[in-house]
């Protein structure tokens, strides 16, 4: 067994062999002088297994590399049998003269892709070089070498030749939320999208970011597919993607995989496998809701559905569901209350305390609910601010405080900037990059994510809330026993069923869905 990363950058050098091939980057890695070869019989094990089709080197680097680290550079690697379902749906379009991925990781498509088209050129974009150097010396031991190219480097950089025929993209784009993304690749991403009259949204994730490089590379008739967290099918930020998907790059697959359904080992996200065909803007697309992995020997009915009707749909997974009716004699949470998640603070470390060490105005430290147990622990009313922590809430005109209330903000405000406070987007986006601007107190507050239905509690105190939980603000004017009655039957009646869940167990509930909920017209509850 590799016990080390040293021991893996050896054994990838002793696999690839010739000195002469190696780049300096991947020299570098070496922590001593290079090794001798192999023995007879590692080297032997090692190349069967690759041969067969494992990846004893890209488990080793999962194993070796913490969940932590590779979470934040979204190195997933895909199991074999997505890689082949993917790979399966590519040969069913085309015969590419080249395959590329944006992705490669230890490289499980392309050498997949190699051995089922063996006239195509193989493109490998990586910007992790040791994750580079496993691709290579396992293309190595299955003689890809001579048609295979690896790019160390970000695939937003990545640039490719014209070349005759069709290329295929395929592959597990890097999910990283957008708290890893530079400022600058942001603004990348929202000023590529506009070139192509698609309005995005800077807080979308890394995936979404290759999805967009891959319109640019591609050229009509090129084909792909992708396998990615779920999550851009219904969210606000996601919506560019569906606007490329639903014209220019030509989305015309998509299955959706149930949650129970471990496509990235680790993690609890819900996976999802676009299929598209750049340029196409006729044909329906085909959507699939599967149980399990799919399966050629037991096809899934597929639903079809329009292109004018994925462009008018801001939530793409309940194309496939049946549609919700509100019982007789029940009426639609969203038509007695707007439901909105709290503030998003950027820097809870900054913003969110629970003595007032920074010596400010009493006055600005907010309490507010920062966490779910706050509320789980409050029962069905919160009603003791002094439990819970402050968000600091200082007004964007400091010029409204007295003059020894502004001193004191503006030492708070140099610390404040010392930690990188008004460097994160969110910061770089309020009127004042110190101005939270926290939600009124919302008369229910409610839970939103976890392994049991969300958790309501009337707000005594008049709390605020930040983005852990979603605050329910009568749309009109609404007695605090009617108040009380609709808090306790939410707790009794909403079960995990009727909201997203997500590999691991873990079910969310956005806004909107919450508004989806039905209820008994107010008349019916009882106390």
């Amino acid at each position: 067994m590799i016990g080390s990363e040293d021991e893996l950058v050896a054994t990838c050098h002793r696999l690839i062999g010739n000195e002469a091939a190696w780049t300096p980057a991947e020299l570098a890695l070496l922590s001593t002088q290079v090794p001798g070869p192999l023995s007879d019989s590692r080297s032997h094990d090692l190349e069967s297994s690759i041969a067969a089709g494992s990846d004893p080197l890209g488990d080793a680097f999962q194993r070796l590399r913490s969940a932590a680290h590779r979470r934040d550079a979204g190195a997933v690697y895909t199991p074999a049998a997505v890689v082949k379902t993917m790979l399966r749906w590519v040969a069913s379009q085309t015969k590419p003269s080249r395959v590329v991925d944006p992705g490669a990781g230890s490289g499980r498509y392309l050498l997949a892709a190699g051995a089922l088209f063996p006239d195509a050129q193989l493109v490998a974009a990586e910007q992790d070089p040791l994750a580079a150097l496993m691709l290579r010396a396992n293309a190595q031991v299955m003689g890809l070498s001579d048609r295979l190219t690896v790019f160390v480097g970000d695939y937003r950089d990545l640039t490719l030749p014209s070349i005759k025929g069709t290329t295929a993209f395929i592959g597990n784009p890097p999910y990283v939320r957008h708290h890893g993304i530079s400022l600058e690749w942001k603004q990348w991403y929202v000023t590529q999208c506009r070139s192509y009259g698609i309005r995005a949204s800077a807080l979308a994730g890394l995936h979404l970011h290759f999805f967009l490089q891959t319109l640019r590379l591609a050229r009509p008739g090129d084909v792909g597919s992708f396998v990615t967290a779920a999550e851009w099918l219904d969210v606000n930020y996601g919506s560019a993607l569906r606007s490329m998907l639903a014209d220019r790059l030509g989305g015309i697959d998509l299955q959706l995989l149930d949650p129970t359904v471990e496509v990235f080992p680790g993690t609890a996200t819900t996976a999802a496998i676009t299929g598209f065909r750049v340029g196409e803007q006729a044909a329906p697309m085909l959507i699939r809701q599967l149980k399990g992995l799919p399966d050629p020997a037991h096809p899934v009915a597929a639903v079809e559905v329009p292109r004018d009707r994925l462009r008018a749909h801001a939530r793409w997974s309940i194309l496939v569901r049946e549609p919700v009716q509100t019982p007789a004699g029940f009426v639609a949470l969203g038509d007695l209350f707007r439901v909105h998640r709290g503030q998003v603070t950027g820097a809870n470390q900054v913003w969110v305390t629970r003595d007032n060490t920074q010596g400010l105005p009493e006055h600005l430290l907010v309490p507010a609910v920062t966490k779910a147990r706050d509320l789980i622990d409050a029962g069905e009313r919160l009603s003791m601010p002094e439990s819970l922590r402050r968000v600091i809430e200082i007004p964007a005109d400091l010029e409204a405080l007295d003059a020894n209330e502004q001193s004191a903000v503006r030492r708070f405000l140099a610390w404040a900037r010392a930690q990188g406070a008004d460097l994160g987007y969110v910061a770089q986006h309020r009127k004042a990059w110190w101005a939270v601007g926290l939600r009124p107190p919302a008369p229910i507050l409610c839970t939103y994510m976890g392994r049991r239905p969300p958790h309501f509690a009337r707000n005594d105190c008049k709390a605020r809330h930040i983005n852990i939980a979603h605050g329910l603000y009568p749309v009109q004017p609404m007695d605090d026993a009617t108040l009380d009655r609709v808090a306790h039957w939410l707790n009794h009646n909403v079960d995990v069923a009727q909201g997203r869940t997500y590999a691991g167990g873990l079910t969310k509930f956005e806004p909107k869905e919450l508004e989806r909920l039905a209820l008994p017209q107010l008349a019916a509850l009882h106390p």
